[in-house]
Formats: C-alpha cells, structure tokens, sequence
C-alpha cells in the first residue's frame, strides 16, 4: 500500500520536467494544489491493467516497471520507466481503462491528478500536451523497434540491445562501468527480450567471464560497454 500523502510540495520539483518546464511559478502551484503525493514501496502496483483510468501519475523519483498480461496468463514487462515522466496516461491514447499494469521497481516518489483534469492541462499548460504525445511517441518506438528485433535478431544481439538500452535510459556510472540503476531480475530481463531465463542466464554468464557485464543480487553492470555494442550488431 501507498503510504500517507506528503505535505505541500514545493514548485521546483516540476520546474525541470518537461511536461512542466514551460510554465510560471503560479502555474506549477495551482497545478501541485491539485495533486496527490505518495511514496511506494518497491513491488507495488501503482495501478492494474484493464482498471478505470481515474487518475494519471508523474514519477518524481524512482523506476517503474510495465507490465503486460498474455493471453495466457502470463506477466511480461514490456518497458521500464525512469523518474521524470507521466505514467498512467491513458487518456492520451484514447483510453479510459489502463492498459498494463505499473509495478514499482524500487521505492518511488509519485504524484498524481484526477484523470478528469486532464483537458484542462492540456488547454491551459504550454508544453503538457506536446511532452505528453512526445511521451507517447517515443515509448510507441520503443516497442516497434523490440518488435523489428525479435522478427530479425538473434537471441543474443536481443540481450545486448536491451542492456544498452536500459543502461542508456537509467544508467549510473560507478567505478568497474555503468550500472542499471535498479534492481533487475534475469526473469525480467527475458521477458523484455522474448527469450527463456534459462538462455538469459547462460548469456550473463559468459559475458562475466569475458568481462563484458557483471551481475549480482539483481543488479547488472556493464562492464565493457563497447563490447556489447559489438554484440548487439553481429
């Protein structure tokens, strides 16, 4: 469960996000006045597929993993997204349900609007509507370029991709490379790339012996990112 809302926020908090940065000091206020604040735990369902949109969400800090369900049952993560962005935007895709579920990758910092002011914010805030189908835009080719992977790559320049996408997109430089800067499951990393656990961890291990990638208690680190690049275009 969410814990207990925050007290009032401060304007900088959204003065560097794009969706906002356009805006006056007065504009971000009203626009806090009528959010929400909450801090989650890692694991937890912000909202669940196929649930009434009632609300759409900024991810102030944090990472948020979405999560599609197959026809058979199955839970895919299909995208992971940084802190910075709008989550649960289904209005701006024509939708008035949620269509995948947003799991928190590590506890998060979330604010979030009734769904029903959401016209308002795109008539009235300079910036919010552009950033938002940008957004929209952007994860949409995401998703096709995984497609065009899966219908033309091997399994192993999948991998690669997909570590050096994640790394591009959330990753933090420490003293052996460049890790992912949440916790990530082999699991999950075969989910993303459509591809088995069992493939996923024979590939990390012999990468780690090459001394390409290093990966321990869900945590993953691209040690020679050069030589993932290789391998993702063999």
């Amino acid at each position: 469960m969410a814990d207990k809302p925050f007290p009032r926020l401060d304007e900088s908090l959204l003065s560097h996000m794009p969706p906002f940065s356009k805006l006056a000091k007065n504009q971000i206020r009203t626009i806090l006045d009528q959010a929400s604040s909450r801090r989650y735990q890692a694991g937890v369902a912000i909202f669940d597929e196929g649930a009434e949109a009632s609300r759409f969400y900024m991810l102030l800090d944090g990472y948020v993993r979405v999560v599609r369900i197959t026809a058979m049952g199955e839970q895919v993560t299909s995208l992971h997204i940084p802190s910075g962005q709008l989550v649960g935007i289904a209005k701006a895709l024509g939708r008035n349900t949620y269509p995948a579920t947003a799991i928190t990758a590590t506890e998060a910092i979330v604010l979030s609007w009734p769904m029903h002011l959401w016209d308002g914010f795109v008539a009235n805030y300079d910036g919010f509507a552009t950033e938002t189908y940008k957004t929209v835009g952007n994860r949409v080719g995401e998703m096709n370029n995984r497609i065009v992977e899966m219908a033309t790559q091997q399994v192993e320049q999948r991998v690669a991709n997909a570590l050096l996408r994640l790394i591009h997109q959330t990753g933090r430089k420490i003293d052996i490379g460049i890790e992912i800067d949440f916790p990530i499951t082999r699991q999950e990393l075969s989910e993303l790339t459509a591809t088995t656990l069992h493939t996923v961890s024979r590939l990390l291990s012999s990468w780690e012996k090459q001394g390409i990638v290093q990966s321990k208690r869900k945590r993953i680190t691209v040690t020679d990112p050069h030589a993932l690049v290789v391998l993702s275009n063999a």
